[in-house]
């Protein structure tokens, strides 16, 4: 089942976490945890993000503002 719009998922071609912001053609869209570029993504490759996923994902995000890495 497809996760929903909204939603933590993990692009298992790329091992990247993002949210997914829709489903245009044959693509899920995400986006990375934190905002930034979305990619699209194929969707037998998408897959809903588990607990730990999305606090490693928010863990990265916090880390690297911290580091002033991201706006």
């Amino acid at each position: 089942m497809m996760p929903p719009v909204g939603a933590h998922a993990v692009d298992t071609g790329t091992g990247r976490v993002g949210v997914v912001m829709g489903h245009e053609g044959p693509y899920v869209q995400l986006r990375p945890y934190g905002g930034g570029r979305e990619w699209d993504a194929e969707p037998q490759a998408v897959r809903r993000a588990t607990t730990a996923e999305r606090l490693s994902a928010a863990t990265a995000y916090t880390n690297a503002r911290s580091r002033g890495e991201v706006p």
